[in-house]
């Protein structure tokens, strides 16, 4: 039976990422939402059989337009350091709905084994297999050093440069030295990436 034409989907969308943001997925009730969004709990399961699918859906939202618009920014790099500037660009102009979505993967990840193992899955069809294509090129190129896996180049990549990011963001005005400018930010951690944090011996 086909769906109706409404905006009931997006609103329960809505309410869900409200709720979940505000206190987990599994502490949030579907009635809740579905009053929020002003509609059913029958519209809520007609649209999204159950909560870890509502979940997903509204990972899915915010994380399907963000993997568009890192695949076109990578698209326009023509070496590696191109494209992680033009990633760590992307992650630091992330906006306020992507962060809320980003601390929502996060919480439910280390809480919740099953939706670690739906976002892992997601993952490796979506923003994994983008950089690992770029890694690939770059080694084809003789940019990056061929003794290491491309697992550990993807970790690096990952862990120096998105998730400081996010982090920064959260806690930098608790660091006890400012933080540089959103652009000397991005380009640090790139070097990093690209040549290390120890001093040239």
């Amino acid at each position: 039976m086909p769906r109706p034409r409404s905006d009931i989907r997006p609103r329960i969308l809505e309410a869900a990422r409200q709720r979940f943001v505000a206190t987990g997925v599994d502490a949030s009730s579907l009635r809740g939402i579905a009053a929020d969004a002003g509609t059913s709990l029958g519209m809520i399961y007609y649209y999204f059989p159950s909560k870890d699918e509502l979940f997903l859906a509204v990972v899915e939202q915010v994380y399907g337009q963000l993997l568009a618009e890192l695949e076109r920014a990578l698209a326009g790099a023509s070496d590696f350091q191109g494209s992680l500037l033009a990633l760590y660009r992307r992650i630091a102009a992330a906006s306020p709905l992507e962060l809320d979505v980003v601390r929502l993967v996060a919480r439910e990840a280390l809480t919740s084994p099953p939706r670690l193992a739906r976002l892992a899955e997601r993952f490796r069809c979506g923003h994994i297999p983008l950089l690992l294509q770029a890694i690939g090129a770059a080694l084809s190129r003789g940019e990056l050093r061929r003794d290491l896996h491309p697992g550990v180049l993807l970790a690096a990549t990952i862990a120096l440069g998105t998730l400081p990011q996010f982090a920064l963001r959260v806690v930098g005005g608790s660091l006890p030295a400012p933080l540089p400018s959103a652009e000397q930010l991005i380009e640090q951690l790139a070097e990093a990436v690209l040549h290390g944090i120890a001093a040239p011996r």
